[in-house]
């Protein structure tokens, strides 16, 4: 797969799908825990799987954002926006619940995404305009209305209660706003302040829209943006009322 001048979804899956057993493979083999001592935060299992990523990905003629190494050729006509190891502190403390997210972004926005979890093997899979499954299964949102009958996966600790029934915070947000996808949870908010890159939930964003569910930004800002630096709040919900509800509770910090 030299070209995407007119590549077809399927194929862009097939080298997703081969990216991310490339990086499980590299990781099975390199120590997840010593700090690459780079930057705060990054360890040298990210600029492991950086590496196998960035090659695959340019050699299949994709430009690339990687939270790790930046932009690359992104004059091209798909960029692949790509967290290598969403969750490397997880796998560097053994938490299982880390994973390699990859969306291709084309002219009209989000067109293919992967979200692979290293600790499970499941696959999240998304095609504009073609839905979204795991593993082959159609993801269905929970359905649920209500922020006092809802579960919550949470980045970050609120200073107050939000009105959940129940939260969890699981520490990958790619993986976690999946979850949303497949009506694991009810939906996602991130309790910090801008504290997430492009490459944290792009792909998500596709799983979630195809499967139903909206992820927006607090601030009401473009979250898919072929912007390094850029730093979005993202909070998803299962349906629009728990989405509003939700949006209202998290405002509620300023």
């Amino acid at each position: 797969m030299r070209s995407v001048s007119s590549p077809e979804p399927g194929a862009v899956l097939h080298l997703f799908d081969g990216v991310v057993d490339a990086v499980a493979h590299r990781l099975a083999s390199v120590d997840t825990r010593p700090l690459s001592g780079g930057r705060p935060g990054q360890y040298q299992a990210d600029l492991h799987a950086d590496e196998v990523v960035l090659a695959r990905l340019v050699d299949a003629g994709f430009g690339v954002l990687s939270e790790e190494s930046g932009l690359h050729l992104v004059d091209r006509p798909v960029t692949v926006i790509v967290d290598p190891l969403d969750g490397s502190t997880n796998a560097s403390r053994g938490v299982p619940w880390f994973a390699t997210a990859l969306c291709a972004v084309d002219a009209e926005g989000p067109w293919v995404a992967v979200v692979g979890d290293h600790a499970s093997g499941r696959r999240y899979r998304a095609v504009r305009g073609r839905g979204a499954s795991v593993d082959g299964a159609t993801l269905h949102p929970s359905g649920v209305q209500r922020l006092d009958s809802s579960i919550l996966a949470l980045s970050g600790y609120p200073p107050h209660h939000l009105g959940w029934q129940q939260f969890r915070a699981f520490g990958a947000a790619a993986l976690d706003l999946c979850l949303v996808a497949q009506g694991v949870v009810d939906g996602f908010v991130d309790c910090s302040v801008d504290a997430h890159g492009v490459w944290d939930y792009a792909a998500s964003v596709l799983v979630c829209a195809e499967a139903g569910v909206r992820v927006v930004d607090v601030d009401e800002r473009d979250l898919v943006v072929l912007d390094h630096e850029a730093r979005r709040t993202p909070v998803a919900a299962s349906t629009p009322a728990l989405l509003d509800a939700v949006l209202a509770a998290r405002r509620t910090f300023r």
